[in-house]
């Protein structure tokens, strides 16, 4: 799922393109995109953008009299600029808008249609889209800390909870807690406040290094392969790969859709975290430590 490095990308890449721009043509193609019914989505066609922003990990458009669509590409969802006579014809294309200069095509790479697309009136109308949670690069160090212990969860939930933080999600909270040097599992209620403050700054400078990275690449291209799985990322899609900064195997915790990674040795105190999908398994058999997985795994 694009987060708040992917989607200000979007955001650069999208500004000089069509804001200002009069959005000529619309068409769906997908009957789960669209989400209401009031206004008609097709209503807006032949009206210019007006302005672009970002609530959590939803991108808005801006129309006059205060009509806005709010994009959400949930897991699979991506933007793609295509030349201005471009036609939504792929299996994986949900809908195209077309401007003067270019067309604007949403795709979603899944059987699972989950991306979809608000039209509403009325700047209050766009209240029911946040979800509470503080922008984590522009907070202080009191307001993090009053957000992080406001429940007591595991690190990783809290991170990628919309309702403490805005824009974080599975990727980033992996790279986060990797340079925090902090378990996914630890629980926010035992927490010290120096491992609070190294949560914080880590929080700051991977999302503003990502963010930076990303802008300045969106700056000279459209971003077209937005993904979770990054060159330079630590440890976030690296399992069985080597940690960048103490060579042991990154290991992983997999959980529906999602899955946790991180360095037993910089992170857990080589202790390794139970995969629940093996656990079940393994049962007493599941190694303790990144030695003995090590050691076990070893070829005879």
């Amino acid at each position: 799922m694009p987060e708040l490095p992917d989607i200000t990308s979007y955001l650069v890449a999208l500004r000089p393109r069509i804001v200002g721009q009069r959005l000529e043509q619309i068409q769906v193609r997908s009957p789960f995109l669209v989400r209401t019914v009031e206004p008609d989505v097709f209503s807006l066609a032949g009206e210019k953008v007006l302005d672009l922003s970002r609530i959590g990990k939803r991108i808005v458009w801006h129309f006059a009299g205060q009509r806005y669509f709010v994009f959400h590409l949930m897991i699979a969802g991506r933007f793609h600029w295509r030349k201005p006579d471009a036609k939504p014809s792929g299996k994986n294309d949900l809908a195209a808008f077309a401007f003067n200069s270019g067309t604007l095509l949403l795709t979603e790479a899944s059987k699972k249609k989950r991306a979809s697309l608000h039209v509403v009136v009325g700047s209050k109308s766009l209240d029911q889209f946040h979800r509470g949670g503080i922008e984590p690069l522009e907070c202080t160090l009191t307001q993090f800390q009053s957000a992080l212990t406001r429940e007591n969860h595991t690190l990783k939930r809290a991170l990628a909870d919309p309702r403490l933080f805005s824009g974080i999600g599975n990727a980033y909270s992996d790279e986060i807690l990797f340079a925090a040097q902090l378990s996914p599992v630890t629980l926010t209620s035992r927490l010290s406040d120096e491992q609070i403050g190294r949560l914080y700054a880590a929080t700051q400078s991977e999302l503003r290094r990502w963010s930076e990275q990303l802008q300045a690449e969106a700056a000279e291209r459209f971003p077209e392969k937005v993904t979770a799985f990054r060159d330079g990322m630590a440890v976030h899609g690296r399992f069985g790969k080597p940690c960048p900064q103490c060579a042991t195997k990154v290991q992983r915790i997999v959980y529906a859709e999602n899955e946790t990674n991180y360095c037993p040795r910089c992170q857990t105190g080589d202790k390794l975290l139970a995969d629940r999908s093996l656990s079940r398994l393994l049962k007493d058999d599941w190694p303790r430590t990144i030695d003995e997985w090590e050691e076990r795994s070893a070829d005879p």
